[in-house]
């Protein structure tokens, strides 16, 4: 393989994951060709400037652009390596949907070559890098691709997904461990030896279903995790007992490590991965699957308290604060805010006032409703009613003091030290999770 610094590296999907990736190789110093079928994330990309929110990222790709170590294009090219980062869904009876792989393994099939690497980052249920090995031999019959004894292969293939946060993926992507699972183990030597150039994180090595098995677990324990704190908040909900006091004083123990919890589960990985197990094993994926029905579940409930706290004060508009599915972030995907507040749009209208930071417009989902997008300033002048959905930091610097007289449902608990400061008739507008 050419050394870092000769590295033609071509990386389909210049999303969340493929972008920041796609720059951090290029800034490595290998030469770095960004695909995606988007012309205006390919021209956006190729004018310097992003089409996503993260910190850091509008600065690295402006300088690896300049420098002509990044560009983009609709078309692939020859390169010594591929980086395969494109979304992996669920459908409606949550079967996941690989289909976005195995299109970006017959978009590459053609300029293949021998000596060549192709690396699966997205997330993928077991056995996806396999199926995509299998269609890239069906297309280059030409090329001997990796199978368990089959000798050398012209091709290495190996999986290997990311393991990041929102706001800091430039960090983690760099020093977080990497889980490199190849078809073969030389598939598995040869991806490592690509990685090695840019992560300085810990490189493990080991079979691609494993590696692919791995991703899926660790988002599962996550929403796993999740749901116990929201089943715990519909239980000390119907009890009249503080949640938020309960987790703080349960985490005193030295072996109780409670999350906190909120109006749902979001976001590209952990709301959609479970599913892949569920799927793939039915029968003995029976907490994993519970775990997800009971984060479903959250939604609805929030969505039932926030609709009786609105209808008790029916001329008061409604302010809905956050529509991300983390703080501090611009990702709506699967986010149970945007879905909660879409509903309420949808049932009261103009009433519906959201406030999102990290949104210079409305999301696309609000087209069918009359809501309107306002900042904080204008939502504590105007909104009588605030459901707290997201616990971005501009938020947890409102003040809840006898001036406001708001009616409150806070799902996230980031004013529940704020309680004393409220009038009385305040205090009886006050709603928990």
């Amino acid at each position: 393989m050419p050394t870092s610094t000769e590295q033609q590296v071509a990386v389909i999907g210049l999303g969340y994951i493929g972008l920041p990736t796609a720059a951090l190789i290029a800034r490595s110093g290998a030469k770095v060709l960004g695909i995606d079928v988007s012309a205006h994330v390919v021209d956006t990309i190729n004018s310097g400037k992003v089409h996503i929110e993260e910190v850091d990222l509008d600065g690295l790709v402006q300088g690896v652009v300049a420098r002509g170590t990044l560009r983009a294009s609709l078309q692939i090219e020859p390169s010594d390596v591929f980086v395969i980062a494109v979304p992996t869904p669920v459908s409606e009876d949550n079967a996941p949907d690989i289909s976005y792989v195995l299109n970006a393994a017959r978009t590459i099939a053609p300029v293949l070559a021998a000596g060549n690497v192709v690396i699966l980052e997205s997330t993928s249920p077991v056995g996806t890098t396999e199926a995509m090995r299998d269609v890239l031999a069906e297309l280059r019959p030409d090329l001997k691709m990796p199978h368990a004894g089959n000798g050398v292969a012209d091709i290495a293939i190996a999986y290997c997904p990311e393991r990041v946060l929102p706001g800091r993926i430039l960090v983690e992507l760099i020093d977080n461990d990497r889980c490199i699972g190849g078809i073969t183990p030389r598939c598995a030597r040869k991806a490592l030896s690509f990685y090695r150039g840019f992560v300085r994180g810990a490189c493990i090595t080991t079979s691609a279903r494993a590696a692919e098995m791995v991703k899926l677990v660790e988002n599962s324990f996550r929403d796993v995790n999740i749901a116990f704190a929201n089943e715990l908040s519909l239980i000390a909900d119907k009890a009249g007992i503080d949640v938020w006091e309960v987790i703080s004083l349960a985490n005193r123990h030295p072996r109780v490590n409670i999350l906190q919890p909120g109006p749902g589960v979001g976001g590209h990985c952990i709301a959609v991965d479970p599913w892949f197990i569920v799927h793939a094993d039915p029968e003995n994926a029976k907490l994993i699957r519970t775990a997800r029905e009971v984060n479903l579940s959250k939604t609805d409930h929030v969505l039932g308290r926030a609709s009786d706290l609105i209808d008790t004060f029916p001329d008061d508009d409604i302010a809905c604060l956050g529509l991300a599915f983390k703080p501090n972030i611009d990702d709506f995907r699967e986010s149970p805010a945007l879905e909660i507040a879409h509903r309420l749009a949808r049932r009261y209208g103009r009433r519906v006032k959201l406030v999102e930071p990290y949104a210079s417009a409305l999301p696309m989902e609000f087209a069918d409703t009359h809501a309107e997008l306002i900042d904080i300033d204008t939502a504590i002048e105007s909104c009588g009613i605030f459901i707290v959905l997201v616990d971005h930091d501009v938020f947890k610097s409102v003040p809840l003091d006898e001036r406001t007289g708001k009616a409150v449902y806070d799902t996230r608990g980031i004013w529940r030290d704020q309680p004393e400061r409220l009038t009385a008739k305040a205090m009886l507008r006050r709603v928990g999770d």
